[in-house]
């Protein structure tokens, strides 16, 4: 009895905790490729998380401290060998513009509610995994997270561009950012618009030409020594300023209850961007290693990494495409990897936090910028172009959310489209007119098949969906309008079920008075291919009686000479 019950809770926690399983058979030759991709992680990290805490209105050591929790605690709980974690440029703008109308320009309550928002991004996320709500990714479309990321990266970079030309900037949408912008024309510092040209010419040129390696923090280290050594620290260039050396310290996010619904929907939209965004990246990894990773253990690892975050004074983190492409690159063959990152960047704050004093703000705008561009795929926007217009129309929707009414309401209204498409195509489902393949017994589409044989007396069709209350209308109003335009000499209408996993109460009922209006046409309807499921649904309300027994031995092809035979002798 003991032995069973050690053995139930040792399966118990090796299974919510998946680092005691792999660590048992860690091999010791990756420890050297660990290594090395841990160090390039965290000379990636420190600067772009730097950068993604100005872009959340907080100081830039709140950035840091997300890489250094999130990382360790997805190594212990994360399903990805290769996903990396912390802050994101999406989740960053997303906390900022929100919160800056929350906060009343207090900077402790600013990081109050920066914290509680992880704290509530926790919460959903353990509740989401208890519920088994993993799927909830299937809702949001390619498409619309497409234009979302493109209207992201756009509005993103308007934030950054005053810090580009030296000039205070303003506004607080996409728009009136650009205006801003234009009107301090006058005032543009081309000293440091000279400056972060340099350096984003050199973060582009060592994205394409050194991939993976930590170009940022050679720059950020070159920047520095250029403002505290040279006369341009005297012309205009702003910098982080003091960072307080030392880790995190345990802190209690305070709840301020007037800004509860705010929160509510901050937390639920960075909840739903970042799991989005770190599944994909981890299916990427995963495919191109082999492996498979757990959606589901997902939802907890990303509810615990937020929930040390939101007590570790920092905000809400995720995994990201960039982080992970350069953990991934640098040779990364374990979650070791992310907690040799959170060991240096720990190494870090405590020993040279004070050398970031004179980091130029421009440099931190530059990271953003190269980092963004990366979001506007021009090449999936062409493709949607030359084969799809209608989801080219969706992305572009997504992406003129998030520029018009703000990055919040543009995941909300990405949300919304996809689910109006999900509720379109379940209302509306595609019907098919079907005709026999020559030489076969098998029937097709005759839309895409022309050449299938069509017989006179008989309309054949199947629906490419379950059959349920809401699409029940759609259905027969379709049938009966084929039916009055089809040829006179039609008698029978057999409609194949095989497509149709499922058929609930309406649709039984539906299918019962398809039957009397079509007999008020003179028309038979006759049913094939039905599921045990579907035959069990139609017995209980009776529709057997009405159009006769439905069988399983009985083939589409069975009923169609049939009613051949039968309209022969006639």
């Amino acid at each position: 009895m003991a032995e069973r019950y050690f053995r139930a809770i040792t399966i118990f926690w090796r299974t919510h905790i998946p680092a005691l399983t792999w660590l048992r058979t860690y091999n010791r030759t990756f420890l050297g490729k660990d290594t090395i991709a841990g160090i390039t992680l965290a000379a990636y990290a420190i600067p772009v998380s730097l950068a993604y805490a100005s872009l959340a209105g907080l100081p830039p050591q709140y950035g840091i401290y997300g890489y250094l929790l999130g990382g360790f605690f997805y190594a212990l709980i994360g399903s990805s060998r290769q996903l990396a974690i912390g802050p994101t440029s999406a989740i960053s703008l997303l906390v900022g513009v929100t919160i800056s109308g929350m906060a009343n320009g207090d900077p402790q309550r600013w990081v109050d509610i920066a914290s509680f928002t992880a704290l509530v991004f926790a919460g959903m996320s353990i509740f989401a995994y208890f519920l088994r709500l993993n799927g909830i990714i299937n809702f949001i479309s390619d498409t619309v997270m497409l234009g979302f990321k493109a209207g992201a990266a756009l509005a993103i970079a308007t934030t950054q561009l005053p810090k580009l030309f030296g000039v205070a900037g303003g506004g607080q949408s996409f728009f009136t950012r650009l205006v801003t912008l234009v009107q301090q024309w006058p005032q543009f510092n081309y000293y440091v618009l000279g400056f972060g040209a340099v350096v984003l010419i050199l973060l582009i040129l060592g994205d394409k030409f050194f991939p993976g390696r930590p170009i940022a923090i050679l720059l950020v280290v070159a920047s520095i020594l250029v403002v505290s050594y040279t006369p341009l620290g005297d012309i205009g260039f702003s910098t982080v300023g003091v960072i307080p050396a030392g880790l995190p310290k345990f802190h209690v996010p305070t709840l301020y209850a007037g800004d509860i619904d705010e929160i509510l929907m901050l937390a639920f939209a960075c909840f739903l961007l970042a799991y989005i965004e770190s599944v994909s990246s981890a299916k990427a990894m995963a495919q191109k290693y082999g492996y498979k990773i757990n959606p589901r253990q997902e939802l907890l690892a990303l509810g615990i990494v937020n929930l040390a975050t939101a007590f570790g004074q920092s905000y809400p983190v995720s995994g990201g495409l960039s982080q992970t492409a350069v953990n991934e690159k640098a040779g990364a063959q374990t979650p070791v990897a992310l907690i040799v990152a959170s060991i240096a960047i720990g190494v870090c704050l405590v020993l040279f936090a004070g050398l970031l004093e004179n980091l130029p703000n421009v440099v931190l705008a530059c990271i953003v910028i190269e980092a963004v561009k990366g979001l506007i795929d021009v090449k999936e926007f062409v493709h949607l172009w030359k084969t799809n217009k209608t989801e080219l129309v969706l992305a572009l929707i997504a992406v003129i959310g998030v520029l018009v009414f703000g990055i919040l309401e543009g995941v909300l209204i990405a949300t919304f489209v996809t689910l109006v498409l999900v509720i379109k195509a379940v209302s509306t489902p595609h019907v098919a007119i079907l005709g026999r393949i020559p030489g076969t017994q098998r029937y097709s589409d005759v839309v895409r098949n022309p050449d299938n044989e069509l017989f006179s007396p008989l309309l054949l069709f199947r629906v490419e969906s379950s059959v349920y209350y809401f699409n029940t209308e759609y259905i027969e109003n379709l049938i009966l309008l084929k039916v009055d335009y089809a040829n006179p000499a039609l008698k029978t209408v057999i409609w194949d079920l095989n497509t149709s996993p499922q058929v609930d109460r309406a649709g039984a009922k539906m299918i019962g008075q398809l039957h009397l209006d079509l007999k008020a046409k003179g028309v038979l309807l006759r049913i094939a291919n039905a599921r045990a499921g579907v035959r069990d649904i139609l017995r209980n309300e009776n529709i057997d009686h009405l159009i006769g027994k439905i069988s399983r031995k009985v083939s589409l092809n069975d009923i169609v000479d049939e009613e051949l035979g039968l309209w022969n002798k006639s």
